[in-house]
């Protein structure tokens, strides 16, 4: 089994964070609720760009060809933003067995999709303090070997190897996936 970075090009990378009450309630409760949703978001994506027929989904949307693969939670402290914000809950979402070739168009829509999941969790990016707390976040890290410097997106994520709240979880989620309790 291949887990190192460098080896990922076939999968993608979504992090996953909360500090703040939203829709759902708590950051655990938002985090638990979205990922079966973000499976699902996952799976329409895919299905969207391949054009695969509906009998290749599982019940929540993913490709059955898709490995998905979970870090468990971890609380952080937050990084930049108000000093008094609440901590962090973080988690990695890892993709594997893309048969897609990464492509900047793919990855907006792909963008487009995590950040209405965000609003449907009480995110409003237009309000927001830069850092500062929030319902959800939703980052997508890489995407195989894809590099893209967009107004609304760069990959990889131009700040992914200076987080450890994100590469930990990353680095556990290409080892095994982690069911969460709730």
């Amino acid at each position: 089994m291949r887990n190192s970075l460098a080896d990922q090009t076939h999968s993608l990378a979504v992090a996953l964070g909360a500090n703040q009450a939203g829709p759902a309630g708590s950051p655990l409760q938002t985090l638990t609720a979205v990922r079966p949703l973000l499976e699902g978001v996952m799976g329409s994506w895919v299905q969207s760009i391949e054009g695969s027929s509906p009998g290749t989904m599982t019940p929540n949307g993913a490709s059955s060809a898709l490995t998905l693969s979970w870090s468990p939670l971890q609380q952080t402290a937050p990084v930049g933003g108000p000093l008094d914000q609440p901590s962090y809950l973080n988690a990695v979402l890892l993709v594997k067995g893309l048969a897609l070739n990464p492509e900047p168009d793919a990855a907006l829509q792909l963008l487009d999709a995590l950040q209405h999941l965000e609003q449907s969790f009480g995110r409003n990016r237009l309000r927001e303090e830069r850092w500062g707390p929030r319902p959800l976040d939703l980052d997508l890290l890489f995407w195989g070997e894809l590099r893209l410097d967009h107004p609304r997106l760069t990959l990889p994520h131009p700040r992914l190897h200076l987080r450890c709240f994100v590469m930990e979880p990353l680095l556990a989620a290409m080892q095994a996936s982690t069911p969460w309790l709730s």
